[in-house]
C-alpha cells in the first residue's frame, strides 16, 4: 500500500459538523491550488491501495520459501557443519543463482505490466484553483473537492458536501444489494458503514445523480484498504490458475513416492545419510518446476506487451489465459457491433410527423442536464446552440429503475418539467398527449404511438419518449413529480452496424468463439441489428429470463444468440447460466449497469472510453471498441497459453525422466550417478532457455481453438515422452558403464552433459506437433538453447570443472552422446505421430456447437 494519512486529523469525520471537518482537512470551496496539491502528494504518496502481488524484497524472499528449497538449505548447512564446506558452498551458490534468475524475471515482468496498465487510468473530477479539472484517481489528496456523476468511481473516503439524487453502489464494501441514497448532514459517531449516509467510500461507484464531496482519507487509511487487508487481497482464481494447482498436486504425488524410494534405497545401500538426503532433495528440486512462477510471469507480461501493440490492455495478467480459453463472447451492440456514431434521425409528434417543437424541448432536456453525459444527448445537440444555462432550475437524474431523465427548466417564464427516457417508462407517467397543438387523453393515441415505435424499432432505430408537465413556481423537482405528464413526441436515433463486423464475428466463430448480443434495447431494434451482422434467432427477453429457473436458463441460453430488453441483474444471470453450462464467458461492457456482469464473467472486457466503474471492473480494456481487436487479443492470449504449456510439458517430462533414470542408476552403481551440486546445476542451466519461451512462435493450428490446462494430457505427455527419455538415459548408462568403462567422474560428466543437452533438444522438438524442421523456434529461443548447450559441453574443460566434480570426457564418450542424441530426436519425431505433444482439442467444455465438436474430437491419452 502507498499513500498518506488523515485519520488522525479527521477522526470520526462522518459525525463532525461539516465546517469543522472542512477546516480539519484544509478544504475550501475553490479546492486546493495545484502547488499545494502537488506538495501533499509528495508528502503522503499516491492515493493507491496495492492489493495482492509481490514486489521488491517480498518477491525476492518468495523465491526461497518453498518447503523443498528450505529443507535443502537446512540439509546443506548441516553438511557444511560436519565438514563438507566446498560442496555446501557450491549448492548454496546455485540455489541463490536460481532464485536470483526467478526474481529478475518476475520483477522485470511486473515493471513491464505496470507501464502498460498506466495507459488505462481511472480519473477523478476535482476542483483545483477554482475550476473543475480531471486528474488520475491516484493523484487525489486529502482536502480535494471531488465532483461526482453517474458512472464515476469514488476515488477516496469522502464527506458529502452537496448532492442531488445521489445514489451509490457500495456492495463491494458493505454487501448491500441495492444502491444507497447519500445526503449531506451528520450521523451518529457509532454508525456502521451502511449507516454513514453522508460518507462516500473508495471503491464504490455512483449509480445516479450528482454530488460534491471533500476527500478525508486516502490510500491505506480508507475503509477499502482495511477490507482488502483483512481479505488478503487475493482475487478469485482463474481457470488457468486452477489448472496449474491441479498440475502442482500431480507433481507432489509423484515426487513424494519417487524421492522416498530413492532415499530409502541409498540408505539400504549403506551410503552416508547426509549425502543421500542431499541427493534426494536435489532430485526433488529438479522435479519441481521452480521457475514456473517466473516463466508464467514472463510469458504473461510478454503476451500483455504484444496485446498492447494491438490496442488491448491487460489489467490482470492471469486473464490472458482465460481470454484465450473463451468460448462465448457477450457484447452490447452500441460501438461494438455498430459504429457508435449515434445520429438523431427524427423528432416526431405523436401523429408521426416531424415536429420542431419536439426538437426544441428535447434540446432543453439534453443541453441542461449535468448528471451523465451520453451519446444520445450529444446527438440531440448536434448543430444546435446550447440552451441558456440560467434556464436550468433542477434535475432528477437518470437511473436504471425509472429509465427516465427529467429537467425542471424555465421555459418562457413557466417552470416546466421535461422528461426523456425509454418510451414505455415515459408512457407510464403520462396521462395526456399533445396532438396537432391540442391536448388529448393518452389512450386516444396510445395505439398509434406504439405502432410508430414498432416500425421505427424494426428499422434498427432507438426510440425515446418525450413528455412535459408545467410546475408553476416550482424550485425543486423529484421523481414523484413525474406524473400526470403530457407526451409531446418521439425521438428516433440511428446507429448503423460497422461494415466489417460480420467478418469479425465470422473470424471469432472460426476461433471457436460464439458471439452473442445482449442489450437493454427493445426486441425489434435488437433483432434488426442482429440480422444485419449475422446473428440469427429470436431474441430472448429480460422478462423470460426472470421466469426461468437456473437449470432451465442454462439450457435456453446455450442456443440463444440474442438477448433484448435485459436489465443489469439479468445480464449477470445470463453470464452465470452460460458458465454453469461449461462455457468460458467473456463480456464486453462499458456502461454503469455492466459492472455486475463484468465481475461475473470469466473475462470482463471494457473499453478506454467506458465509465470508470466499467473500466475498474474489467480485466482487459480495449483501446478500440472493435471485435477485430478482440480476435487479435484472443490469438495472442492463446499464443501465450501455448508457450506456457510448452514449458510445463517439456520440463515436467524431462525432469521425470531424469529422476527415474537416476533412481534406477542408484541401484546399480557403487557411487551416486550425479552429485547434489551437479543435479542443482543441471536444473539451473536447463531452466535458462525456458526464460525465452515467451518469444517462441505458435503454429496456426495451436491458436485455432480455446484451450485450458488439461492435467490428464500433461500426465500422458510426461509418461510417454518421459519413458522415451528414460530409455535413452539407460542406454547411455549401459554404454558408459559396461562398454566404455568410464570412471565415476567421467560418468557423471557424461550424464550431466546428456541430461542438459537432450532437454534443450527435446524442447525444440516437442514444442510443436509438426516436424521440428517444419516449425522453427524463435531465433531467441534457438540461440539461447544453442548457447547453453555449448556452455554445458565446455564446462568440463573449464576451471570450474574440479569444484563441480566434472572431468573432461574422451572423444569416444562425446561421439557416443552425439549419436544417442540424433537417435533420440528421431525417436521423438516418430512418437509424435502417434502421441501428438500438444493436445489441440483440450478445449473448455461448452454447450455451443464448436464446444460440442471439440468434445467429440477429443483425443485421450
Amino acid at each position: 500500500m502507498a499513500g498518506g494519512s488523515s485519520r488522525g486529523r479527521a477522526g470520526a469525520f462522518w459525525a463532525r459538523e461539516l465546517p469543522d471537518m472542512l477546516r480539519a482537512v484544509q478544504a475550501s470551496e475553490r479546492g486546493h491550488t495545484a502547488e499545494h496539491a502537488a506538495q501533499l502528494l509528495r508528502e503522503n504518496g499516491p492515493n493507491r491501495v496495492d492489493v495482492g502481488g509481490r514486489r521488491g524484497l517480498r518477491l525476492l524472499l518468495a523465491q526461497f520459501t518453498s518447503p523443498i528449497i528450505l529443507i535443502l538449505i537446512a540439509a546443506t548447512a548441516l553438511s557444511m557443519a560436519v565438514g563438507d564446506l566446498t560442496d555446501g558452498t557450491i549448492i548454496l551458490a546455485i540455489i541463490v543463482a536460481s532464485g536470483g534468475l526467478g526474481f529478475w524475471q518476475e520483477h522485470a515482468a511486473g515493471r513491464a505490466v505496470d507501464a502498460l496498465q498506466a495507459r488505462v487510468r481511472v480519473e477523478a473530477e476535482v476542483c483545483r484553483d477554482g475550476r473543475e479539472v480531471s486528474i488520475a484517481a491516484q493523484d487525489v489528496v486529502v482536502g480535494d473537492l471531488v465532483v461526482l456523476r453517474a458512472g464515476d468511481m469514488v476515488p477516496a473516503d469522502c464527506r458529502l458536501v452537496e448532492a442531488q439524487g445521489l445514489q451509490v453502489d457500495q456492495a463491494a464494501l458493505t454487501g448491500e444489494a441495492f444502491p444507497v441514497e447519500k445526503t449531506p448532514g451528520t450521523v451518529a459517531v457509532d454508525a456502521d458503514l451502511a449507516g454513514r449516509t453522508n460518507t462516500l467510500f473508495m471503491g464504490t461507484h455512483v449509480v445516479s445523480g450528482v454530488g460534491r464531496a471533500v476527500v478525508v482519507q486516502t490510500s491505506r487509511d480508507t475503509e477499502f484498504a482495511a477490507v482488502a487487508a483483512r481479505l488478503g487481497g487475493r482475487p478469485a482464481a482463474t481457470g488457468f490458475q486452477r489448472g496449474l494447482t491441479r498440475f502442482g498436486l500431480l507433481l507432489v504425488r509423484v515426487m513424494v513416492v519417487l524421492l522416498a524410494a530413492i532415499f530409502a534405497a541409498n540408505l539400504l545401500l549403506g551410503r552416508p545419510v547426509i549425502e543421500s538426503l542431499l541427493f534426494s532433495l536435489a532430485l526433488a528440486v529438479g522435479l519441481t518446476p521452480q521457475m514456473l512462477p517466473a516463466i508464467v510471469a514472463v510469458s504473461l507480461s510478454a503476451g500483455a506487451r504484444a496485446m498492447a501493440a494491438h490496442r488491448v490492455i491487460v489489467k490482470r495478467l492471469e486473464a490472458i489465459e482465460d481470454f484465450g480459453a473463451m468460448t462465448v463472447l457477450l457484447t452490447d451492440k452500441t460501438g461494438t457491433l455498430t459504429t457508435g456514431a449515434i445520429r438523431l434521425t427524427a423528432t416526431l409528434g405523436v401523429d408521426g410527423r416531424p415536429d420542431d417543437e419536439v426538437a426544441r424541448v428535447a434540446r432543453l432536456n439534453a443541453g441542461l442536464q449535468q448528471g451523465f453525459h451520453n451519446p444520445m444527448d450529444t446527438a440531440i445537440m448536434v448543430g444546435a446552440p446550447e440552451p441558456d444555462p440560467r434556464a436550468r432550475i433542477a434535475e432528477v437524474p437518470y437511473d436504471f429503475t425509472r429509465k427516465r431523465l427529467s429537467l425542471l427548466v424555465d421555459d418562457g417564464g413557466i417552470a416546466t418539467l421535461i422528461t426523456k427516457g425509454a418510451l414505455a417508462s415515459v408512457l407510464d407517467v403520462c396521462a395526456r398527449a399533445r396532438r396537432s397543438g391540442t391536448t388529448v387523453p393518452l389512450d386516444e393515441v396510445r395505439e398509434q404511438v406504439q405502432r410508430q415505435f414498432t416500425e421505427l424499432s424494426a428499422q434498427g432505430q432507438r426510440v425515446l419518449g418525450l413528455a412535459t408537465r408545467a410546475l408553476p413556481d416550482a424550485a425543486t423537482a423529484a421523481p414523484t413529480d413525474e406524473t400526470q405528464m403530457t407526451l409531446v413526441g418521439l425521438l428516433a436515433f440511428q446507429d448503423p452496424p460497422k461494415d466489417d463486423v460480420a467478418q469479425a464475428i465470422h473470424r471469432l466463430a472460426c476461433l471457436g468463439i460464439s458471439v452473442r448480443l445482449i442489450t437493454g434495447d427493445n426486441r425489434y431494434a435488437a433483432a434488426h441489428v442482429a440480422a444485419q451482422v449475422g446473428l440469427a434467432g429470436k431474441p430472448m427477453l429480460g422478462g423470460a429470463i426472470d421466469t426461468c429457473s437456473d437449470a432451465d436458463l442454462a439450457r435456453r441460453v446455450a442456443t440463444t444468440a440474442v438477448f433484448a430488453e435485459v436489465e443489469p441483474v439479468q445480464k449477470e444471470r445470463v453470464v452465470a447460466a452460460l458458465r454453469a453450462g461449461g462455457a468460458v464467458v467473456g463480456f464486453i461492457g462499458d456502461g454503469i449497469n455492466d459492472a455486475p456482469a463484468l465481475h461475473a464473467a470469466d473475462v470482463g472486457v471494457s473499453v478506454d472510453t467506458a465509465v470508470d466503474v466499467a473500466k475498474q471492473a474489467a480485466a482487459i480494456v480495449l483501446l478500440d471498441k472493435d471485435l477485430a481487436v478482440v480476435a487479435d487479443g484472443v490469438q495472442l492470449g492463446r499464443r501465450t497459453f501455448t508457450n506456457t504449456l510448452k514449458y510445463i510439458r517439456v520440463n515436467t517430462s524431462a525432469s521425470f525422466g531424469n529422476v527415474v533414470s537416476m533412481s534406477v542408476a542408484t541401484l546399480f552403481l557403487p557411487f551416486l550417478p550425479l552429485l547434489p551440486r551437479q543435479v542443482l546445476l543441471l536444473n539451473f542451466l536447463s531452466d535458462i532457455p525456458y526464460t525465452t519461451i515467451s518469444t517462441d512462435h505458435a503454429d496456426p493450428e495451436q491458436l485455432q481453438h480455446p484451450r485450458t490446462v488439461n492435467v490428464r494430457s500433461i500426465r500422458g505427455f510426461m509418461l510417454v515422452y518421459g519413458s522415451i527419455s528414460i530409455a535413452f538415459d539407460l542406454v547411455a548408462f549401459l554404454a558408459l558403464r559396461w562398454w566404455l568403462h568410464t570412471s565415476a567422474e567421467v560418468f557423471r560428466t557424461a550424464w550431466f552433459i546428456q541430461f542438459t543437452v537432450t532437454e534443450i533438444i527435446v524442447l525444440m522438438v516437442l514444442r510443436t506437433n509438426r516436424s521440428f524442421l517444419r516449425s522453427r523456434p524463435s531465433a531467441i529461443l534457438l540461440g539461447t538453447g544453442a548457447l547453453l548447450a555449448a556452455v554445458t559441453i565446455a564446462l568440463p574443460y573449464s576451471p570450474l570443472a574440479r569444484p563441480l566434480g566434472l572431468a573432461p570426457p574422451p572423444a569416444t564418450v562425446l561421439a557416443t552422446l552425439a549419436v544417442l542424441a540424433i537417435v533420440y530426436i528421431i525417436a521423438n519425431e516418430i512418437a509424435k505421430r502417434r502421441f501428438p505433444p500438444d493436445h489441440l482439442t483440450d478445449a473448455p467444455a461448452s454447450h455451443d456447437r464448436d464446444g460440442a465438436r471439440a468434445r467429440r474430437d477429443r483425443v485421450v491419452w
